[in-house]
């Protein structure tokens, strides 16, 4: 579909934001959610995945819903990220799917989701600041209780907005809040840990019938409007590939162990890929790694995740 190009977007965060303070937190939203959408999310994300041992039976515990030890996987929950929060579009123009990026993503997991029910889920807008030319980085926090009231996830989503009606038409601005973001940068040493998987060339296909229907990951036109060749991977879609290679490789495939992860998305991911992940031991229950395509030392070696960690509990 043809997209309009109007004059320059101009962003006034401080309409919302006070300081360096948060803003409010919205009123609380009710979401609810079945087995087939847990299952299905963890389809979407790869699983149950290769157990490297030909002939061993597939690890079905977030893909059976009969299976004595059946879980939600911990990033279901990162689909929710700014659910609820209603910003003003005069303060904060809202950009189209093609132009918004998923730039960054924090998850906590503090207890166990549900397998299927309603939970709460609230946000609050932490920080707006100009990125590069024409372009801004915004940030959310959102938690989601259950309906006992326990606070199950805290997240922080960084989305990275490339224009409002056409590529880098956000005008020059002055950024408010206190940014979540931070670089974590590998030691100059041989990775500890390394793993992989092949993504598949429908992957984005069906990671999108968990909600994320943003045309850049399926339509061509829509992905050469947002600058790229043909369409990419969900970025979430490769946050829940990193976080279920991580949990098998570290802590057993174990849901009840993982504890939280933390990405920036550096580069496209696409069908097709072989997404690989190096990762070094930071402490007691802390990795930090980052997650690379194309062929390793070639020239089209990439890093399509940094600054990066993942803890799980011992």
């Amino acid at each position: 579909m043809p997209y309009k190009h109007d004059p320059m977007a101009t962003y006034h965060p401080e309409a919302l934001l006070q300081g360096d303070e948060p803003g409010a937190w919205s009123a609380p939203v009710p979401l609810s959610y079945t087995r087939r959408s847990v299952l299905l999310y963890a389809l979407g994300i790869g699983l149950p995945g290769s157990t490297g041992t030909p002939g061993a039976a597939p690890d079905l515990r977030y893909v059976y819903e009969g299976h004595p030890e059946f879980a939600v996987f911990p990033t279901f929950a990162i689909r929710w990220g700014s659910l609820g929060l209603q910003l003003d579009p005069a303060a904060l123009p809202p950009s189209p799917g093609p132009l918004m990026i998923d730039a960054e993503r924090q998850l906590e997991l503090l207890a166990p989701l549900p397998l299927e029910g309603t939970v709460q889920v609230r946000s609050r807008l932490l920080a707006a600041h100009p990125r590069g030319k024409g372009s801004a980085f915004v940030e959310v926090e959102s938690e989601a209780h259950d309906a006992e009231g326990r606070l199950c996830v805290r997240m922080v989503f960084g989305s990275f907005r490339r224009g409002v009606a056409a590529l880098g038409d956000i005008a020059p601005f002055t950024g408010r809040g206190l940014t979540r973001s931070m670089k974590i940068e590998p030691p100059a040493r041989a990775s500890d840990v390394q793993v992989q998987a092949v993504i598949p060339t429908t992957q984005a296909m069906l990671y999108r019938l968990s909600g994320d229907y943003n045309p850049l990951h399926i339509d061509p036109e829509a992905a050469r409007f947002g600058g790229f060749p043909r369409p990419i991977l969900h970025g979430l879609c490769t946050y829940g590939h990193c976080g279920q290679l991580l949990l098998r490789a570290l802590a057993g495939g174990d849901a009840s162990r993982f504890a939280s992860l933390r990405a920036r998305f550096s580069a496209p991911v696409y069908p097709g890929d072989t997404l690989r992940i190096l990762g070094w031991h930071d402490g007691p229950g802390r990795l930090v790694f980052e997650a690379r395509t194309g062929t390793p030392g070639g020239a089209d070696d990439t890093v399509v995740v940094s600054h990066a960690a993942f803890g799980w509990r011992a």
